[in-house]
């Protein structure tokens, strides 16, 4: 019995690996975009003096770049979803004999994996385009910060997924819940006393901004908000709600 449940958690984390390295536009697209990003923005701007910033721009930038190529892939396990519910594959799999829970933990684990490798490309290069790092807790630190984000990420793709039934309806949805947050996340541009009041507290509640915090923290450990270990902290806890809720909803759709 257990077997067979650890099976299916191999199965569907090896899918979503062979989905990827077969789809080399989805490849190049996932490191590009924001490597272009990182070097448009980095580099073009990195004379820029933004107030409040202790540091150059490029350390600013780099981890808001890193938290969004995680955040951006992983939520992409939703689109992987309606995929198979549009050719009728997730139906084949939910009437196999084996908990819902073990598809839901392998296509978790397979969607945090891209995540993660793409959020380690990026973040070597960040390294190699002279990104500093404080030492190997901070990079410690980053590293499971990453992870969380990547989990987090995930089952917020599972919760829309869940809920919405088109392609169209889900890209959507998600540009317009993502791109606002990304601009009060302080991912591309510090949130200073310029920013209206009503604007820097609707920041509070952001949850990319403890994400983009925490990752900036943890490993530059300069222009944070916040505690490195506050962010993480609320990583956790909003990690834990997400998945409890994504894996929910999942396990109540039906193909």
């Amino acid at each position: 019995m257990i077997y067979r449940e650890l099976q299916a958690i191999y199965v569907q984390w090896q899918r979503e690996m062979k989905r990827f390295l077969r789809a080399p536009s989805r490849i190049i697209g996932f490191i590009v975009q924001p490597l272009f990003i990182l070097l448009i923005l980095g580099l073009g701007l990195g004379g820029v003096i933004f107030p409040g910033l202790t540091t150059g721009y490029l350390n600013f930038l780099a981890p808001g770049v890193i938290a969004m190529a995680i955040l951006l892939s992983s939520i992409f396990t939703g689109v992987s979803v309606l995929w198979d519910r549009q050719f009728g594959f997730l139906q084949e799999v939910l009437v196999a004999p084996v908990s819902r829970f073990s598809i839901i933990l392998g296509r978790t684990l397979g969607g945090a994996t891209l995540a993660l490798l793409q959020g380690f490309v990026i973040l070597a290069i960040s390294l190699l385009m002279g990104v500093t790092v404080t030492g190997a807790a901070s990079l410690a630190l980053t590293v499971v910060i990453m992870i969380l984000l990547s989990f987090t990420a995930v089952g917020f793709g599972l919760i829309l997924a869940s809920l919405i039934k088109d392609f169209q309806g889900f890209q959507v949805i998600m540009n317009l819940i993502l791109m606002p947050l990304f601009f009060l996340s302080t991912a591309f541009f510090p949130i200073g006393k310029s920013f209206p009041a009503w604007l820097q507290t609707a920041a509070l509640f952001n949850p990319l901004l403890y994400m983009v915090d925490g990752v900036r923290g943890s490993l530059t450990q300069a222009n944070m908000l916040f505690s490195p270990y506050l962010d993480l902290g609320v990583i956790i806890v909003m990690c834990v709600i997400v998945m409890i809720v994504g894996s929910y909803l999942f396990s109540r759709s039906e193909a």
